[in-house]
């Protein structure tokens, strides 16, 4: 969450930040982490924390990483030094950094990677790996250990890794391996095998899914937690989150529009900034992004918030309904999202 302070996380109603436990590790590093009494004090956040295993960097440091059973010898991209980062020693990490859900280390492939051989072994080694983890974890009352399903776009090996995982006493589950890329017609049956597999009563989180379309689907789908990025990041670039996707606000046709992002917003950025003069400052002064943020941040939590209510209330077919209809006026729906809701009994029609 660059650039906002824990107060105005908490203001905005979030109740959970996610951390990483790889760069946590290099740097403030455990003895600080543990001298601080674990990364909620240190950081001066009184919610819910979770924290990733460090796996994913096998994707997104690979040219610094060697992976082979025993884990993941990484190169340091702050000074070159050499470091192993091993199931137990991920979970030695996350267990100093104190966070309240953690991750097991899994073997992570990029989701495009067509090699059979390679995703099996790694949806495999997730399974050992996962065995690890539960046998090396020192705070089991405390910290959630969620297990994370593999085996990208190849159904038996999902079916399989998730069947391994459901044998577990765990409190709760991850889906790993998607949002790298893949199309979205390959994308959503992975999430709908994954969910029809883990138990529905304990919380099922797929990992890396941020853009609000894909978190409406997967919602229906059965998923009950998110993470992404992309909130702050696109906010980083100057672009608003609304319901009919993004405002970029650099556009010259925002240079007079006195009106907030959405009316219909209480975010301190739409109460208090016009669209007009978030364009005069987007990508080029520092506050800029931080009050996007907040407004995407806050688009974000009503999103989830409104899905919620519309579960409880029995009303959430007629919210997909009404939200698919406003992404896409037209009526014309992307064959993935038709598919993926029909799938479920939600069965979209051109109002």
């Amino acid at each position: 969450m660059k650039g906002l302070l824990p107060e105005q996380l908490e203001n905005l109603d979030c109740e959970i930040i996610l951390g990483n436990t790889y760069h946590l590790g290099n740097r403030p590093g455990t003895d600080v982490l543990e001298k601080a009494g674990g990364l909620h004090k240190f950081m001066g956040w009184n919610r819910a924390l979770l924290t990733d295993s460090g796996g994913f960097q096998m994707v997104s440091l690979l040219q610094l990483a060697e992976i082979t059973e025993e884990g993941v010898k990484f190169k340091s991209p702050y000074d070159g030094s050499e470091t192993m980062l091993t199931p137990e020693r991920s979970i030695e990490i996350q267990n100093s950094i104190g966070a309240d859900i953690i991750m097991q280390l899994d073997d992570v492939v990029q989701t495009t990677n067509q090699n059979y051989e390679r995703n099996k072994e790694a949806s495999e080694r997730t399974s050992r790996w996962l065995d690890r983890c539960l046998k090396a974890h020192k705070r089991p009352t405390e910290q959630s250990i969620f297990p994370i399903v593999q085996g990208l776009l190849n159904n038996t090996l999902r079916e399989q890794s998730a069947k391994e995982h459901m044998t577990k006493d765990v409190n709760g589950f991850a889906i790993g391996g998607l949002s790298g890329g893949e199309a979205k017609d390959d994308f959503w049956p992975m999430v709908s095998l994954s969910t029809g597999i883990l138990d529905k009563n304990k919380p099922r989180y797929l990992m890396g899914v941020g853009v609000a379309i894909d978190l409406v689907v997967c919602v229906a789908l059965g998923v009950d937690m998110f993470d992404c990025v992309f909130p702050t990041r696109t906010a980083r670039f100057g672009c608003a989150l609304v319901n009919k996707g993004q405002l970029s606000l650099k556009q010259k046709k925002y240079e007079t529009d006195l009106n907030p992002i959405d009316k219909d917003c209480t975010c301190s950025t739409c109460l208090n900034y016009t669209r007009a003069y978030l364009h005069s400052i987007v990508t080029v002064e520092t506050v800029s992004c931080h009050l996007l943020s907040v407004h995407n941040i806050a688009y974000q939590m009503r999103l989830m918030r409104t899905m919620r209510e519309n579960i409880e209330n029995g009303t959430f077919p007629a919210f997909v309904q009404q939200f698919v209809n406003e992404v896409y006026p037209n009526g014309q729906y992307p064959t993935w999202v038709v598919n993926s809701l029909s799938s479920v009994g939600i069965n979209l029609c051109h109002l």
